[in-house]
């Protein structure tokens, strides 16, 4: 189900008033009613996520079970040796669920093609269950965290399913870690008003990004992207720079409609993107974007390794691995395996000079422009970010190649004249300008509409509800097709 689609507007309402008018007000008496609330959110989460394919719901059942099994096995392990082989058995059967759907039939295509083999009867051809990264790296991260002694196994089996199946985030993150979504299963939630217009408006500002953003922008790129050796360079770096603006919107749209509506359950989850595009060198940049998978992966991955307590050669190691792995999780193709590479590769000069940490607060604190340094920086770093994502929306290392060539060609500015003068591109552009002026005004904030209910003219409650309509028709008209998220592939 998508949240951009007709399904997931009368699913998200039915969903609220049952979640607290029957679940929580009706038997709130009873022993028995948080159990009762949290198994609610499992089955309105499994008919969410069986919208797609029911036949997903055996394999999400499956991995909640054995991941809750292994944090009581870990548990209660009479010795520390035991608890690790029980954590590592849950780590290689969900990384080899992963592995079987996800990447099975690439490495053997790869294998195939690398010896001139047949792959006739051995390619396994099964759908990839949607959002499988997500939910798999959630339920990794309980075990370890258990082993680790972050966080107490639950016996509470009704808890665990909804941690692992919760649908706000269920296909595309945050990835939630136990110690921070676990907890809140496993008490009495209560509704806060204010909490949850904030949710309101933080979803309204997550479809903007998705359906007048992304999916506006989806016009242009799929068409450039498709007949690329037939243009100008100019259009090209066009398409490229659009492609930029739309996987953000397509996104960190998802993850704030995630949030916000994860807000009307009582439910906080954790920020995922932080105005990434106004960083101002490439480590800032991973700190602010997909800030769930880039955290996983340094607590999971880089720390165990070392992280930077150890010599310079060791962290470039490192920060190769985790790049690397971070690359190919986004899917079975050499494309992001470059493109891993190619952030690894830009990172060297700042660990060689040790400003990898140099920028941790937001730019231009406490002003309202930045600097000319400033300026300069963000844009650097934006447009070493619109390279990598060539590579990342390219279908192959080739045709990434052939296009960075292409761009890099002298173009006519014809195509930079067509920009500006077609309507829809115009309108687009527009948008684009709106979000940006929105996010750099917001960038303290959670989000781009976080605090508007509080201006003058939107105190009225009365008021409010026409603001909310107005919103949602001018998405209705001005957004593009319902197209599917991006991160819905990995």
């Amino acid at each position: 189900m998508l949240f951009n689609s007709i399904q997931f507007a009368i699913f998200l309402p039915i969903v609220f008033l049952l979640y607290w008018f029957v679940f929580d007000r009706f038997i709130s008496r009873s022993k028995w009613q948080l159990r009762l609330q949290n198994a609610f959110v499992v089955v309105a989460s499994y008919v969410f996520y069986g919208w797609w394919d029911w036949r997903f719901l055996l394999l999400i059942a499956f991995t909640s079970f054995c991941s809750w099994g292994s944090g009581l096995l870990i548990g209660k392990a009479e010795t520390k040796k035991k608890a690790k082989t029980w954590m590592w058995l849950n780590i290689i059967l969900n990384l080899g669920i992963l592995a079987i759907f996800k990447y099975y039939d690439f490495f053997v295509s790869e294998f195939a093609e690398l010896f001139n083999i047949s792959t006739d009867g051995l390619l396994l051809k099964v759908i990839l269950p949607v959002g499988i990264s997500f939910y798999t790296f959630q339920a990794l991260s309980y075990s370890i965290d258990v082993y680790r002694g972050k966080i107490e196994s639950t016996k509470d089996i009704v808890a665990f399913f909804a941690f692992i199946s919760f649908f706000p985030q269920l296909v595309a993150g945050p990835i939630e870690r136990a110690t921070n979504l676990l907890p809140q299963f496993l008490k009495k939630r209560k509704f806060d008003y204010s909490t949850a217009v904030d949710g309101v408006w933080q979803i309204l500002w997550g479809l903007f990004k998705k359906m007048v953003i992304a999916d506006n922008c989806s016009v242009f790129v799929d068409k450039v992207f498709s007949t690329y050796t037939e243009q100008s360079g100019s259009t090209l770096l066009l398409a490229a720079i659009f492609f930029t603006f739309q996987i953000y919107g397509d996104f960190s749209g998802y993850s704030d409609i995630a949030i916000g509506t994860a807000k009307l359950f009582g439910i906080k989850l954790m920020r995922n993107f932080n105005v990434p595009y106004f960083s101002r060198d490439i480590a800032e940049f991973w700190r602010r974007w997909h800030i769930s998978l880039t955290t996983w992966f340094r607590d999971y991955v880089y720390i165990p390794l070392g992280g930077s307590r150890v010599s310079k050669a060791k962290v470039i190691r490192n920060t190769f691995i985790i790049f690397l792995v971070s690359g190919f999780w986004h899917g079975a193709n050499w494309t992001f395996i470059a493109w891993g590479a190619y952030h690894a590769i830009l990172f060297l000069p700042l660990i060689l000079t040790g400003k990898n940490r140099k920028y941790t607060n937001q730019v231009a604190e406490g002003r309202w422009f930045p600097s000319l340094k400033e300026i300069g920086q963000m844009f650097l770093t934006f447009f070493l970010a619109v390279l990598g994502w060539i590579i990342f929306r390219a279908e192959s290392i080739g045709q990434a190649w052939e296009y960075l060539c292409g761009m890099m060609q002298f173009g006519t500015l014809r195509a930079f004249y067509r920009f500006f003068t077609l309507t829809e591109l115009r309108l687009t552009n527009l948008f684009v300008v709106i979000m940006l002026v929105i996010e750099w005004l917001q960038r303290n904030k959670q989000h781009g509409f976080e605090g508007i209910d509080k201006l003058y003219f939107l105190r009225n409650k009365y008021l409010r509800p026409i603001i909310y309509a107005i919103l949602l028709i001018l998405i209705m008209i001005y957004g593009g097709k319902h197209a599917q998220f991006i991160y819905f592939q990995f």
